[in-house]
């Protein structure tokens, strides 16, 4: 974990955020909002799969950060299934998702 003024980097090494690891994250990404951090950085390297009740975790912080001015980011997403189901459902227009490059044109073709 990488911390930065109001601003926090975290490795997610789950590999599948499902039921039970989604509890986990949603418990750490609290007490980095408790800390003060509003700019949430999500690094998926590591990540394999995701579940509906992953997505519904990662949306409702979304959504407590942009209350308070903040916004959650998730970069590096190495899984094929993954990107392709983000892109599908079109989170990219809900939060912010960058590829490797830091590029904020994720999601757009």
């Amino acid at each position: 974990m990488k911390k930065e003024n109001k601003t926090v980097i975290l490795t997610v090494s789950e590999g599948k955020i499902d039921n039970l690891s989604s509890r986990l994250l949603k418990d750490e990404l609290q007490v980095l909002y408790k800390e003060g951090f509003r700019d949430i950085v999500l690094d998926f390297s590591f990540v394999t799969g995701i579940d509906s009740i992953g997505l519904g975790k990662l949306l409702m912080f979304q959504k407590k950060l942009k209350e308070c001015g903040g916004r959650l980011i998730i970069t590096n997403i190495t899984n094929e299934y993954i990107r392709e189901t983000f892109k599908m459902i079109r989170l990219h227009k809900v939060i912010d998702i960058k590829d490797r490059t830091g590029s904020k044109k994720w999601g757009s073709n």
